[in-house]
């Protein structure tokens, strides 16, 4: 997925279409009764706090789905940085339009905006070892897309995207295997050719015994699972030059730069998408002369 890409994605617009009416139902009963449909407005949404940037092409398109005549300037664009107090977006038109497309408009983008800062904070820390920043599964059910397009916004990349496009073996499935051995992982990596040849292989592993076990299949990534660094750095010792190296779970902003240093390639973390902050956004009015 690239980062600019997703406002061309029908499942976005579809999601973006249904949380408009989810939140307007039959109309904005409050601008109903005191807006003139006539009136003419003009608004910046701008960021309260320092972050980066993402989901101002969502935010354009929530505006133009409630009214295609709204004139949308995205000033900041996705992946920028703005300062505290910056514009991220302009809006011009119709008054009564701008009121109900605004708190949809604006849930999108500090919930993108939020996960962004978050994933660049990573991507900072670890920049100078090179090491990739993932995302997980770990996301709000019916917004992945979004979520997933906002670690890229913040210079992470995208793992998975679900699970159908690549195989994981996880300690679970190995103890539901039927007929299988559960510490040949080796063979399980195997057998998942075997059924899926196009997908890439990761197999889980909480040792080092259980690193070559799974390094014999010659999988695509070995994920680290709750290692200490001195047992990360033995395993992407071994696995340099036969497999990728991704750590995961219970990995900080303070010890990312010391995971990265162990010499392995990625870092995945769920609290990207389920523990960011939403940056604090407003919309603002200015003049429509």
């Amino acid at each position: 997925m690239n980062a600019r890409d997703i406002i061309h994605d029908p499942r976005a617009v579809a999601t973006i279409r249904e949380a408009l009416a989810e939140d307007i139902g039959p109309g904005d009963a409050t601008t109903l009764t005191l807006v003139d449909p006539a009136v003419q407005a003009a608004g910046d949404i701008l960021a309260r706090e320092e972050c980066r940037v993402a989901g101002a092409c969502v935010g354009k398109k929530a505006l133009e789905c409630v009214d295609p005549t709204l004139q949308v300037e995205i000033v900041m664009p996705d992946g920028s940085d703005v300062a505290a107090g910056g514009t991220i977006l302009r809006v011009r038109g119709r008054a009564a339009s701008i009121l109900a497309a605004e708190r949809t408009a604006l849930n999108f983008m500090q919930r993108m905006c939020g996960i962004a800062t978050l994933t660049r904070a990573f991507v900072e820390a670890v920049r100078e070892y090179g090491t990739m920043i993932l995302d997980t599964r770990k996301t709000t059910p019916c917004l992945r897309l979004f979520e997933k397009n906002a670690v890229l916004c913040g210079g992470g990349s995208n793992h998975r995207f679900g699970l159908f496009d690549r195989v994981l073996i996880k300690d679970n499935h190995r103890r539901l295997w039927q007929g299988g051995d559960p510490d040949r992982l080796d063979l399980a990596v195997a057998e998942a050719r075997k059924v899926f040849p196009g997908l890439e292989i990761e197999v889980e592993v909480e040792s080092v015994a259980e690193c070559v076990s799974a390094l014999r299949g010659r999988p695509d990534w070995i994920m680290l699972d709750n290692m200490d660094c001195a047992m990360m750095r033995e395993c992407a010792k071994l696995c340099r030059g036969t497999a990728r190296t991704e750590a995961s779970g219970n990995i900080t902003l303070e010890r990312a730069r010391e995971v990265a240093a162990t010499g392995i390639d990625a870092i995945s973390l769920g609290c990207l998408t389920h523990s960011a902050p939403s940056v604090d956004l407003s919309l603002e009015w200015g003049s429509a002369e």
